[in-house]
């Protein structure tokens, strides 16, 4: 398998500090909480709005979304939702592609986000100019790329995928004889090829919280829980992606806690998505599967600390002043449109709620 080497590593000084931006959300006290609540059921109601969340973002969130009749969910369900709902405002919690992704399905409506600075690492080392050469030199390839990514970059593709459906849509390319280009997460790129046998040329994106997860110390806590079930997103290194009993996008993992008869899971991806486990599974064990070893400051960092930026209190102030607008180019979204809508079509064909791919 050919490689792509990019070299787009990200400042230390891009990342947010996701403890400061925690301490200002705990600081609420439970009447002051309670009562900021309220006044954002309020506000949804009074703008026509409808709130969508990602499985990564706080549980106050995401309780707040369910509550209010919006949803919560894995990227590919969010951009559907939002499509099908009638609400004139959609309010996504989640990072900055997700945002542009609902706009470019919705042009006539209005998107928010609680901050314009929720950004991702994957979306950040693709920049549409470098990716477009990258194109440019391999122009005998279908370009594949993963959701996590600008409105510009979908843009020049021709499919748009998610981790829910990027195995199937590349087996199906591959069956019609396509070689594919693939752009940005090097893990899931990789782990696609060897379940596929496709033809891949690889960027050499990854997410700064899964590439963090430790196939050596995983290993050492299999050991230490040998009845547990082990969870990884297709984000995580190969190393530990060899570890897991299921691999799958946040919704497959969540299924897998919810059906599996096993009681004690380790879970390989955004803590995050406990909540929704716990919500699903509460007389089961979900345990974070290990970013640091000995020696480590902590041993599971495993949050986005873009995600970890929406807040109650930002998405409030959002409401109340009709801030953080998402603006989207309309040629590049009405380029981005045809492979989102085909990732679409394709997806009401596939049952991508199923179990992924398992190692045991």
């Amino acid at each position: 398998m050919s490689k792509f080497r990019t070299h787009f590593s990200l400042p230390a000084s891009a990342v947010p500090a996701t403890r400061s931006i925690r301490d200002s959300q705990d600081a609420l006290t439970p009447i002051a909480r309670a009562r900021l609540i309220k006044h954002i059921k309020a506000l949804l109601v009074k703008e026509h709005a409808v709130l969508v969340a990602h499985y990564y973002t706080d549980r106050d969130l995401q309780v707040l979304a369910e509550e209010t009749g919006g949803y919560v969910s894995d990227s590919l369900d969010m951009a559907r939702f939002g499509h099908e709902h009638p609400a004139t405002t959609l309010v996504v919690a989640g990072v900055r592609f997700m945002g542009e992704t609902a706009k470019i399905l919705n042009p006539e409506k209005r998107v928010l986000m609680p901050t314009l600075e929720a950004d991702c690492s994957l979306d950040m080392g693709c920049p549409v100019d470098a990716f477009s050469q990258f194109c440019d030199a391999h122009p005998d390839r279908t370009v594949v790329v993963y959701a996590n990514t600008s409105a510009a970059v979908k843009a020049r593709s021709d499919w748009v995928v998610t981790s829910g459906i990027a195995q199937r849509v590349v087996q199906y390319l591959h069956d019609h004889g396509q070689k594919i280009l693939w752009a940005p997460d090097q893990y899931l790129g990789g782990y696609v090829q060897q379940q596929t046998g496709a033809d891949m040329l690889l960027w050499q994106g990854s997410c700064i919280v899964h590439e963090e997860f430790k196939g050596r110390e995983l290993a050492l806590m299999k050991a230490r829980h040998p009845d547990a079930l082990v969870l990884v997103h297709p984000e995580s290194p190969a190393a530990v992606i060899g570890l897991a009993d299921i691999v799958g996008s946040t919704t497959h993992l969540i299924n897998a806690a919810r059906q599996s008869d096993r009681t004690e899971f380790i879970v390989a991806t955004d803590n995050g998505i406990m909540h929704k486990m716990r919500q699903v599974a509460p007389d089961k064990i979900f345990l974070e599967a290990p970013t640091g070893g000995a020696g480590a400051t902590c041993h599971s960092c495993a949050h986005c600390p873009w995600m970890a930026m929406n807040s109650l209190q930002l998405l409030a102030q959002v409401l109340e002043q009709g801030s953080n607008e998402i603006v989207v180019d309309p040629a590049i979204g009405k380029q981005a449109l045809i492979p989102l809508h085909r990732m679409l079509e394709f997806s009401k064909t596939q049952d991508i709620n199923s179990f992924a791919t398992g190692n045991a």
